[in-house]
């Protein structure tokens, strides 16, 4: 199965429909492209809840890095950015691909971006306003409140 099949919105549907989705965000950021292993075992370990995939606004989430002049913790150079994002930013507009859930955790009320950076600057640039993601939760206070504000997970 290719990367972009083995994770993708459908297979992180279908996770959650098994009460998987812990796992398969752990075995996303592991895998090649991701290869964050640490982040993998910290979140899962810290992270007791997780919903998705649910459409999120892009401008909700709080980046931890990303492209000077947007809302983020800190800034990269746009050297950064380089042809990754270009070329996955071309990947959407040309309609033939959809990247996977970025992975949030819902912290405080806020959404911070744990994984996703590349997808969220390309969607960005693609000129789309919201993404999937999976958002995690440490307590059953925090869901209820992100619950009482954001939709449901959506088919489709």
């Amino acid at each position: 199965m290719a990367p972009d099949d083995e994770f993708s919105v459908a297979t992180a549907r279908a996770a959650a429909a098994r009460g998987a989705l812990r796992q398969w965000v752990a075995d996303f950021l592991a895998s090649p492209g991701s290869d964050n292993a640490p982040l993998a075992a910290t979140l899962t370990e810290r992270v007791t809840q997780w919903v998705g995939p649910v459409r999120v606004p892009i401008d909700r989430i709080q980046r931890l890095a990303g492209p000077p002049g947007d809302p983020v913790l800190c800034a990269v150079d746009d050297d950064d950015w380089d042809h990754r994002v270009t070329d996955m930013a071309a990947r959407i507009t040309a309609g033939g691909w959809q990247p996977a859930p970025v992975v949030v955790t819902f912290q405080d009320g806020d959404l911070a971006l744990e994984d996703g950076n590349h997808r969220i600057e390309s969607l960005r640039q693609a000129g789309h306003t919201a993404t999937w993601a999976v958002v995690g939760f440490e307590s059953d206070a925090d869901r209820a409140a992100f619950e009482a504000t954001s939709p449901a997970p959506a088919e489709g």
